[in-house]
This record gives structure tokens, sequence and C-alpha cells, in this order.
């Protein structure tokens, strides 16, 4: 098997690098859309990303993996049984094509079982093998939209129901929703663009050193990538052994009262619509805080995780042709200084 390009190595991209990061620190944040320019390593950074996350525990022999410390968050079978037996697994992160059918997405009737012994038995799709994990979605703005229905509807529930063929099922589906796409093949629904908890635009470097550095690394990886892996295999192991240290402490993260009102004033000031954004902000610079290793949110913090959790939720306004970065920049400079 061919090494994953490592994710240290990824030159150039550094907002989306950490939001990715981020995501996995507190999956509660609600995932990353990485819209941009064709070719600046989307596809590469979440693939990247699986070798970093730690392993987690699992019931044994059950399709979702459900989590053996949450019966809330188990299938009726896990929950049935007395004393399951566990396993240690990776965080699964799952690609859904473009071409995937409704069948492929949230399961189906196992067709060989029921020709072979007439049993009605459920065959899981990519929702159950994403459970607890990622789901990826490259040029997710080309989704077809019965699609992105049924994502928006197991996003907002947490659980995936299939009821046909005289099948009735119901099954634990949270994950880590990730998309990536080009805005010039077309624009987001804005239902589903609301579910992605932070947003980063990834852009073209402009410099050439950037350029030259990018083409060195990406060369010397296809000339051996099992060596080039072993060469940034300790700058990986200190990401993995932040991101690990991050998510045991994130909640203890302090967020005062004085942060949470700044925080509330931006979105008020940016008219953003609903609680959605700030809820996001707040998770976001706590993650900061906790994979940069403190333990009380500061203004600092918040001004750094604005820009990606609330540029997508910005209403547009017809006498105002800025873009949403200028827009949250030019209002933290006039309420912050």
């Amino acid at each position: 098997m061919t090494s994953r390009f490592p994710f240290s190595a990824i030159a150039g991209q550094d907002e989306m690098k950490r939001a990715l990061l981020l995501t996995a620190v507190d999956p509660m944040i609600g995932g990353l859309l990485a819209f941009g320019d064709r070719g600046t390593g989307k596809s590469t950074a979440v693939r990247a990303l699986a070798a970093l996350l730690p392993e987690m525990k699992a019931i044994e022999g059950c399709p979702y993996h459900c989590d053996p410390a949450s019966t809330q968050a188990q299938c009726e079978a896990c929950r049935n049984k007395t004393k399951p037996k566990t396993k240690t697994m990776p965080i699964p992160v799952v690609d859904l094509p473009l071409g995937a059918t409704e069948d492929r997405v949230v399961g189906a009737l196992d067709l060989e079982r029921a020709l072979a012994s007439g049993e009605k038995a459920f065959e899981p799709g990519l929702l159950a093998a994403a459970n607890r994990g990622y789901l990826y979605v490259d040029e997710v703005n080309l989704l077809e939209d019965h699609i992105v229905d049924l994502l928006l509807d197991v996003a907002a529930s947490g659980e995936n129901v299939v009821e046909r063929e005289g099948l009735s099922i119901r099954h634990p589906a949270r994950f880590v929703l990730i998309g990536s796409g080009n805005p010039e093949e077309g624009e987001l629904r804005p239902q589903l663009l609301d579910r992605f908890g932070l947003s980063v635009d990834v852009r073209t470097p402009t410099d050439v050193a950037t350029w030259v550095e990018i083409a060195r690394r990406r060369l010397a990886y296809e000339a051996d990538p099992e060596a080039y892996a072993k060469q940034w295999a300790s700058q990986d192991g200190e990401l993995q052994r932040k991101l690990v240290a991050a998510r045991k402490k994130v909640e203890s993260v302090v967020l005062s009262d004085q942060i949470l009102e700044r925080a509330a004033a931006l979105c008020l000031a940016l008219q953003t619509d609903g609680l959605r954004g700030q809820l996001t902000l707040m998770r976001a610079a706590r993650a900061l805080t906790a994979f940069e290793g403190r333990k009380q949110v500061t203004l600092d913090d918040l001004k750094r995780m604005a820009g990606p959790a609330l540029r997508h939720r910005l209403r547009r306004n017809p006498l105002d042709e800025t873009g949403s970065q200028t827009r949250i920049d030019r209002a933290l400079a006039e309420l912050f200084g």
C-alpha cells in the first residue's frame, strides 16, 4: 500500500490544515467546507488527516462500530448486549463519490442473502461506515439534490432511518462532514452550507518560494512515497500527540463571560443568521486553545477563528460588494480595535 502524503509536509495551506485539525479536536464543531482553486491540496489534506487520527474503541462485530461507553449512541442490537466485546480501530474516513446511489449511501436490502436464503437482511451503506468518523465529499457542490437532502436529514438527527422492501432499520450515523469543491463549478445550497461548522477559502499560492517548495516536496514524495513518509514521521507524530492531548482537555478550557459577550457582539454586528455561528465560533476558539496547550480562550483566539466560523454565514448585501473576510475584519476592527 502506498503511503499517504504526510500532513505535515503540505505547504502553503495553513488555514485549511488548522481547521481540519480542530474538527478532530472537537467533532461538535460541525465539519469543514474547503472551497477554492483546483489542485491546491484539498483532497490530499483530508486523506492525510486520517493518518493523524487516534484509534477509538468500538463494539466488536457491529457494522456501525458503536461506542461501548455510550448506550444512547448505540444501535438496538448493541444496546441489548449485556457485556459486549470491544475492539480498537482507526477512526473511519469515508469517501462519498459523486455518482453514489441512494442505496449506496443509506444502505439497502442484502440481495445476495435474500436470493440465497430468502432472508431479509440489511446491507449497511456509506453513512454506517462513516459513523463516529469522517464523511468526505469531493466536489460537494455538484452533489445531486436528493443526496443533499439525505445528508441534511441525517446530519440534523445523527441517525439514519431506512424503510424499504419490508425493512425498517434505524442506526446511529454521527459523522464529521468534510466537503471540498471549486466555486466556479456551482454554488452550494444554503441549507447544506449552513451545516458546515467551518469554511476556508483555498487559493493558489502567489509567491515563487511557496510554489517551488510545493513542487519539490511533491516530486520527492512521488519518487519514493514510503521513504518520504518516514522523513516526515516525527513531525506527524508530534501533531498526533498534540491532537490526542487536546481532545482530552478541550472540555476543560475556560470560556469567560467577556469572551462570550464579545462573540455575541461580533455575530450581531455581522447580522449572522441564527445562533449556530456563535456556537461554532466558541467551539472552534476553545479547540484552538486546547490544541495550543492553553487553558483559557483569549480575544486573539476569537479573532483567529472568526473568519472560518462566520464567513459562510453572512447575508449578501447588494450595497456592499466586499468579500466576507473583509467584512469580518472590518467588524473586528470596529468592535475590538
